[in-house]
């Protein structure tokens, strides 16, 4: 009787290995399926580049403030004569003041200076130009025609 219980039993696994072993024998190393690749990563656009400066064009250089070459504290004495000939006649006292110490100078930097000193003892240029312009002249310097003593 034992054989009776058997043969269930047995039926139970060759029916079951007889179902598994027909796919197992037809591919014995059966690839498992790959995954499909991951997608690639989105391409971030790139930035602009900040936009570049646009060079600075320097400034073009200012003109050199024409200067007196000698000190015009010297040019104190004529031009006290001089403030002290506005209604006068140029000659004598401020001759020898001033033509000495505006002997050595160009023409240009004559008037120059007696502009200077004449705005250093704040007094009224408009007025004591034509005096210090004659007295130019007297010293046998020549100030350019139209000459206005620089702001």
């Amino acid at each position: 009787m034992r054989f009776h219980t058997l043969l269930p039993i047995l039926l139970i696994i060759v029916i079951t290995l007889s179902s598994l072993l027909p796919s197992y024998l037809a591919c014995p190393t059966c690839p498992t399926p790959k995954s499909p690749p991951p997608p690639p990563p989105k391409a971030k656009p790139c930035p602009p580049p900040p936009p570049s400066p646009k060079p600075k064009t320097p400034p073009p250089p200012k003109a050199p403030t024409p200067h007196c070459p000698i000190n015009t504290l010297k040019l104190d004495l004529c031009v006290d004569v001089l403030s002290g000939l506005v209604h006068g006649v140029v000659g004598g006292e401020a001759t020898r003041a001033c033509c000495p110490v505006i002997s050595g100078l160009a023409d240009l930097d004559a008037a120059l200076c007696l502009c200077t000193a004449i705005r250093a003892k704040l007094l009224d240029i408009s007025i004591l130009l034509p005096v210090a312009l004659e007295l130019l002249v007297d010293c046998g310097k020549h100030a350019p025609f139209g000459y206005q003593c620089p702001a």
